[in-house]
């Protein structure tokens, strides 16, 4: 089963960076887009777990 964040949720799991740093985040590619819900935005926590892993390679 999928588990999606919320803003809030995706906030925290950043450290609490600010909303405009994820927003600024996501223009640079650095995290992967939100998906739109009704009215509401998600992250794909398995998406984002992938996402971040992939880029913690290219660091190493």
């Amino acid at each position: 089963m999928q588990n999606y964040l919320t803003l809030h949720e995706l906030r925290a799991k950043l450290g609490n960076r600010s909303r405009s740093s994820i927003y600024e985040d996501l223009r640079k590619g650095l995290l992967p887009p939100p998906v739109k819900l009704g009215a509401r935005i998600y992250w794909p926590e398995a998406d984002l777990e992938a996402h971040l892993q992939s880029l913690r390679g290219k660091a190493d």
